[in-house]
């Protein structure tokens, strides 16, 4: 997905500018994990059992390796695993549901 910002950081001249580039990057992000609950939904046909659903040794290679982004984007790998830690757990929550209705 590009992101088609109207200006760089560097272009902005103002903190109106600065806001509507964050704006448009932070709707970017929004519709993405959108389009990333859509696949953890699809992964519930695949699953066996609700243990197979919570996947922890998937979780801890996938928080580890989005550590490893963050530290390649110079952020906090801490910050970046609590935000994805949130976000899993929750898609987790959702994907059990979904998993647990297509059993009946």
């Amino acid at each position: 997905m590009h992101i088609r910002n109207k200006r760089s950081a560097a272009q902005c001249s103002s903190m109106d500018d600065i806001r509507a580039e964050i704006d448009l990057l932070d709707q970017a992000v929004i519709r993405l994990i959108g389009q990333r609950y859509t696949y953890v939904l699809a992964a519930a046909k695949f699953k066996t059992s609700a243990t197979a659903v919570r996947a922890p040794a998937r979780f801890k290679a996938m928080l580890a390796q989005r550590r490893q982004w963050a530290e390649q984007e110079g952020l906090s790998a801490d910050a970046i695993e609590r935000l994805f830690t949130d976000l899993v757990n929750h898609f987790i929550e959702e994907e059990m549901q979904h998993w647990r209705q297509q059993q009946t």
